[in-house]
């Protein structure tokens, strides 16, 4: 198989993947689509250098996050994360109780808030979990170890439902408030 043939079948096997993580990434669609066309391109340009030491799917998210946040340039520490309401995914997350309590109350913007506060490496490992990799692929990724990638990952989830929580709880308490007067 040549390189255009290998190219084009990575193209067809991922594109849905790197169009999520631009999409994750910038809000605007033309820039979506610029920033994946700059995906395809770094894809093209590494392509020779792949030495199948990790899957290839995993080889394209790595070229997929870091162009993602090439393209943001200087101002990826106000980069959002762009988390799409139809997402399945997003119980891998938040526990299914909570999960269905966001969904009823529609909190869905308190969330996305959330996932805005994180650091940059935080959206980025946060954005590999709701596309649900392993911690293997997430830490060949991000460059970190597995065990750190697990801590990481377990500590987001708990600060993701704390904060969720606790605005839960002051929404209640400022509903009730108003129903007493």
């Amino acid at each position: 198989m040549n390189k255009e043939e290998k190219f084009n079948n990575i193209v067809d096997e991922n594109a849905e993947r790197i169009m999520r993580i631009c999409r994750y990434y910038n809000p605007n669609t033309e820039d979506q689509k610029d920033m994946y066309q700059e995906v395809l391109i770094n894809i093209w340009k590494s392509l020779d250098n792949f030495r199948g030491e990790s899957k290839i799917s995993t080889w394209v998210y790595r070229i997929a996050i870091n162009t993602s946040l090439s393209f943001t340039g200087k101002s990826f520490k106000q980069m959002k994360m762009m988390v799409s309401r139809d997402i399945q995914n997003m119980h891998v997350l938040l526990d299914d109780d909570l999960q269905n309590k966001i969904e009823f109350e529609n909190n869905f913007e308190k969330l996305q808030t959330e996932l805005n506060l994180l650091s940059v490496i935080d959206k980025a490992m946060i954005s590999l979990v709701i596309e649900e990799l392993s911690t293997r692929e997430i830490s060949n990724i991000i460059g970190i170890t597995e065990s750190n990638v697990r801590v990481k990952i377990h500590r987001l989830k708990e600060q993701l439902r704390n904060s969720l929580l606790k605005n839960d709880r002051v929404n209640h308490s400022t509903l009730n408030n108003s129903y007493e007067k």
